[in-house]
């Protein structure tokens, strides 16, 4: 008799019946969707503090690390996200409701005022 392989999370693979995989492997690209979008976020946050451009240097300091929090919320959400959507898949009740959306709103919206006024402000 073989063992089936335990499968990380377990707190996810334990509930429930199989889903469709068609729709764990749209979950998973979500996931991976909202990766990219993180390392983007962090990747502008490094690149407008390291490449020392002519703008106001606390606001552009504020800007930088506006970006960088939210690619470390968005990477955890991501993940949280994936989960919660993964349960509800294999629970068979409704996909949860997501706050990326709002969070990179308003984070990307700030990091843009911000770095408006630091070129205003040079």
């Amino acid at each position: 008799m073989s063992r089936t392989p335990e499968r990380f999370p377990a707190s996810v693979y334990t509930r429930g019946d199989e889903p469709d995989a068609r729709f764990s492997l749209a979950n998973e690209r979500t996931f991976l969707a909202w990766i990219r979008t993180a390392l983007a976020l962090l990747a502008g946050g490094v690149a407008l503090e390291v490449l020392g451009l002519d703008l106001h240097p606390g606001l552009r300091l504020a800007a930088s690390l506006v970006l960088v929090i939210a690619a470390l919320a968005t990477s955890a959400l991501a993940w949280t996200n994936w989960a919660r959507t993964e349960r509800a898949l294999r629970l068979g009740t409704p996909l949860p409701a997501s706050l990326m959306g709002p969070l990179l709103g308003v984070a990307v919206t700030a990091a843009g005022v911000l770095v408006l006024l630091s070129v205003l402000l040079r």
